[in-house]
C-alpha cells in the first residue's frame, strides 16, 4: 500500500511540476531579478520548456531504449515548444466569461499584471468554477464602493502599465476550497489576503517595486 501512494506521489508531482515551474519560476525571476514581465515569463517558459523535454526524452528511453535520432529530437523540442508556448499563450490572453464576475472585468484581463494571469489561468486549469471579481481600478471606484480611497492600491496600473492586484470570489465556495485556492498563490510566491470590505473575496498581488510594501 506504501509503494501504492508513494508512486501516485511521484506522478502527482511530474504532473504539478512544470505548471510550479513556469509560475513560480516567473514569480521569482519578477520578484527576485526585478526583471520585466515579459522577460520573467520567457525565462519561466524557457525552464518549463527544458523540463518537458527532458520528460519526453525519459520516456521516450524506457520505451525504446534510446534517446532518438537528429530527426526525433527536432520533433521533441519543436513539441515541447509547442506545448509550453501555447498553454501559457493561452492563458495570458484568454479568461471565459465564466470566470468573470462581468463583462468589464473579463475586458480588464489584458491589464492585469501577466505573471498573475498566468497564475489564475493555471488555476481556473484546475478549478473551472473560479470566479475572478475585480482588478484594475481608478480613484473613484472606492468612493462608488463606499470605501475610502487607498493611496497606494495593487489596483491601480503601475509604471509598467499593469495592476498588480486581483481579487477572487469566495462566497459560495467552502472553506477548504477556499483555504486550497489561497494555498496555492501563496505557494507560487503572490501575496493573499482575505478581504471583507466590499463582500468576502480572496485579494492576490504581486509585489511592485513602484510601492514597495503595499499589498
Amino acid at each position: 500500500m506504501f509503494k501504492i501512494i508513494y508512486n501516485l506521489l511521484k506522478i502527482v508531482l511530474l504532473l504539478i511540476m512544470p505548471f510550479v515551474i513556469l509560475v513560480r519560476g516567473a514569480v521569482f525571476l519578477h520578484t527576485n531579478y526585478e526583471l520585466m514581465p515579459w522577460l520573467a515569463i520567457l525565462g519561466a517558459m524557457g525552464a518549463t520548456f527544458v523540463l518537458i523535454f527532458l520528460y519526453m526524452t525519459f520516456f521516450y528511453g524506457k520505451l525504446t531504449g534510446k534517446i532518438g535520432k537528429s530527426g526525433v529530437l527536432y520533433r521533441r523540442t519543436f513539441l515541447a515548444a509547442v506545448l509550453v508556448a501555447g498553454y501559457a499563450g493561452y492563458g495570458l490572453i484568454f479568461l471565459s466569461g465564466a470566470n468573470a464576475k462581468h463583462e468589464e472585468v473579463r475586458s480588464e484581463y489584458t491589464e492585469l499584471h501577466p505573471i498573475l494571469r498566468l497564475g489564475v489561468s493555471t488555476l481556473v486549469f484546475l478549478d473551472g468554477d473560479l470566479i475572478v471579481t475585480d482588478a484594475s481600478r481608478v480613484t473613484e471606484d472606492y468612493a462608488k464602493m463606499g470605501l475610502p480611497a487607498l493611496k497606494n492600491s495593487l489596483h491601480y496600473k503601475q509604471k509598467n502599465g499593469y495592476v498588480h492586484a486581483v481579487d477572487i470570489r469566495t462566497n459560495g465556495r467552502s472553506d477548504n476550497r477556499n483555504l486550497a485556492i489561497q494555498s496555492y498563490f501563496k505557494l507560487m510566491g503572490f501575496n493573499t489576503l482575505r478581504h471583507v470590505g466590499t463582500g468576502d473575496h480572496l485579494h492576490i498581488s504581486l509585489k511592485s517595486f513602484d510601492v514597495p510594501g503595499a499589498i
